[in-house]
């Protein structure tokens, strides 16, 4: 079968169907879940349950402010049913909107490639060959799991099943640093659960700001049993529990072993046939317009960008969407300001340079970190943990990094966002327009001001 254009995923590339294609064919192939990771084992449900983890987390904070207030229990199954019964719906509908479509034929099954523009699609042990003047990747990422641990025999859960378990555990062990370890971490722990993480470095979300990833860390360390410096060396089912042997000669038992040691590539299989080359972590190659060394096959997402993140899969979409229909007006991947967040506790967001970054490149910078507390809306809180660093270029006074960790994080930084991507000088930023008073926004404000520069 010929398409005008086969596109392999339903994640961000299920948005490549835009009204351009309609009156042509395009095949569109999903080998499980139509929506990719976010929609379904990723940022949205996870974000789902971090709701329900911060009322907990609010609830038993509550004394400090002189509200007496306590929880009374948690209906997991009924958190976990909210939770998919708005996601799988979602999902259903995707699905029956691309098998029902006018111009889209929808193909379930397993895709790889057999020559150029040629993919063979394995749909429950029948093969069917597609060809396609275009073809788009966008197959995302698959969890990581260490070999020690695949191969033990023993039960492990990844991100992509662990939220839909029937009951809570009473003890989980967490295998990891990252943000996935410290998003289920809070989710898990804050619901009750006896948390452990295992974590081969001396510190959490080791790719923050290190201030960060010390602060962060230390914060951790007193909500979780945080066994830095270490991995597992062997995993064992004991009757009704988990016993693992760790690199420092501990043992340790365990209800559920949760594996969150990152993601990688979820490549299809036959690139090399089809002339698409990849890295040696195993990305696609791409170009800044989104085309892979074979020509007319195009890729998008975890499957090759620098950056495993919805919003950067969104907007490397929205290009190649465009590309595919103007060959004559390629636009260019935007990735100069590319924004994260974890949402853990406490939140972290970040976006630029680190510190250690902006030195490395030569920069003459300049760093002022700013405590939640020393504002009004702080004093509120009650926080004495919550930080903002920016940092800033001296000379120019172009904010060049931001890295915030405390509450609301990941929409404070959106005014730092802003500034960066429209060339807003730290100053503009501080003194070009109000901010409310006595909102939290002003720790931003303070610690714009708070910058050094050479023409002051």
């Amino acid at each position: 079968m010929h398409f005008d254009l086969a596109i392999i995923g339903t994640g961000s590339g299920n948005f490549l169907v835009t009204p351009e294609w309609d009156g042509k064919r395009v095949a569109v192939i999903e080998k499980g879940l139509f929506g990719g990771t976010c929609l379904n084992v990723g940022c949205i449900p996870t974000k789902m349950f971090v709701y329900a983890a911060e009322v907990a987390t609010t609830i038993r904070g509550a004394s400090r402010y002189g509200v007496d207030a306590r929880i009374d229990g948690v209906r997991w199954r009924d958190i976990r049913d909210r939770v998919f019964g708005r996601i799988d719906p979602i999902e259903d509908s995707g699905r029956n909107y691309r098998v029902n479509g006018d111009n889209t034929t929808a193909f379930l099954g397993t895709a790889r490639f057999t020559g150029p523009k040629t993919i063979v699609v394995d749909v429950q042990g029948r093969e069917q060959e597609i060809t396609a003047d275009q073809i788009v990747v966008a197959t995302g990422s698959t969890p990581v799991v260490p070999q020690g641990i695949s191969d033990c025999g023993v039960r492990y859960y990844t991100n992509e099943d662990v939220m839909r378990i029937d009951e809570l555990p009473q003890r989980m062990t967490i295998v990891g640093g990252g943000y996935i370890a410290a998003e289920f971490a809070h989710v898990f722990g804050s619901l009750g659960v006896e948390v452990t993480i295992v974590t081969r470095g001396p510190v959490m979300l080791s790719q923050q700001d290190d201030l960060i990833s010390t602060e962060f860390s230390a914060l951790a360390s007193e909500q979780w049993n945080v066994r830095f410096n270490c991995t597992v060396s062997s995993v064992v089912q004991n009757d009704d529990h988990i016993e693992l042997s760790l690199s420092d000669g501990t043992r340790m038992e365990t209800d559920l072993l949760l594996v969150a040691t990152g993601r990688e590539p979820l490549v299809p299989q036959g690139l090399s046939l089809a002339g698409i080359e990849t890295r040696e972590d195993g990305r696609i190659v791409v170009d800044e317009y989104g085309r892979t060394t074979a020509d007319g096959v195009w890729t998008l997402g975890d499957v090759s960008s620098d950056y495993q993140l919805k919003h950067v899969a969104n907007h490397e979409a929205r290009v190649v969407a465009h590309n595919l229909t103007h060959p004559g007006d390629l636009q260019t991947f935007d990735h100069r300001f590319v924004p994260a967040a974890v949402f853990t506790h406490p939140q972290v967001a970040s976006v630029g340079l680190t510190e250690q970054q902006a030195s490395e490149a030569g920069h003459d910078i300049t760093v002022k970190v700013q405590n939640y507390g020393d504002t009004a809306y702080g004093w509120a809180m009650e926080d004495t943990t919550s930080i903002v660093k920016l940092i800033a270029d001296r000379s120019s006074g172009q904010l060049l990094g931001a890295h915030f960790m405390g509450p609301d994080a990941s929409s404070l930084i959106q005014i730092v966002i802003q500034a960066m991507s429209f060339g807003q000088s730290a100053k503009d930023l501080a003194r070009g327009q109000y901010w409310i008073h006595p909102a939290l926004a002003e720790v931003v404000e303070n610690a714009l001001l708070g910058l050094e520069f050479d023409r002051d």
